[in-house]
């Protein structure tokens, strides 16, 4: 298990030393949308280039790949870019160990941080995820998440130590577990356009019409 301590409960001087590493993940089968939606296209690359751009871009270090369901595949489409791919080979049995897998591949540059962020919400740019994570080091909150609609989620910045609380996830639970169980601890952005999420071909259509805002 990866070497994440959790912070000392006496400790004053808030957690800002290391990197923020950023956990990109892409291990499920798409079976709403019937294809891998990581390879449908989208403004001239895939939406899994497009998000590991936007993940580079966002100047976080380590980027890692969580792959699964498909590997081989989802590793040409990063070719070129300063990203770590790992595989997931107990995808199946749900995000948490994705989340893991990810953590464990990260921990070697002791990270102050780790941002999550998703393949299928394209309308994620660069200058969100920077701003997740300066909200998070000027207010050393433990989550700062995107905020859309009723919704406080991913991408989301998890604060060092937070990190053995997302290593505690099971199953099908993802960091939104973690994000409603600390209820006004939470620093928010706000990010209407993350409504936006490809799991079907509908959502996929709205998309590349431009009605999806």
């Amino acid at each position: 298990m990866p070497d994440f301590i959790a912070s000392e409960p006496n400790a004053t001087a808030p957690d800002s030393s290391g990197p923020v590493a950023l956990l990109l993940l892409a291990a499920g089968a798409s079976t709403r949308m019937g294809r891998p939606k990581q390879l449908l296209p989208y403004h001239g690359r895939t939406l899994l280039r497009h998000a590991a751009e936007t993940a580079v871009a966002s100047g976080c270090t380590p980027v890692v790949l969580v792959t699964g369901a498909l590997h081989e595949e989802l590793l040409a489409e990063v070719a070129g870019l300063p990203i770590q791919a790992v595989r997931n080979e107990n995808w199946e049995s749900g995000m948490a160990s994705s989340i893991k897998i990810g953590l464990a591949a990260v921990a070697p540059a002791q990270p102050r941080a780790v941002l999550v962020m998703l393949t299928d919400q394209p309308l994620v740019t660069p200058e969100l995820l920077r701003q997740l994570v300066a909200q998070q080091q000027q207010t050393q909150a433990p989550i700062v998440a995107a905020a859309y609609g009723d919704t406080l989620g991913v991408p989301a910045i998890f604060a060092r130590a937070l990190l053995p609380e997302l290593l505690q996830l099971q199953g099908q639970q993802g960091a939104g577990r973690l994000i409603a169980g600390r209820g006004a601890a939470v620093g928010r952005v706000v990010f209407p356009a993350g409504l936006l999420d490809v799991d079907t071909p509908e959502q996929y259509a709205a998309l590349l019409s431009g009605d999806a805002f």
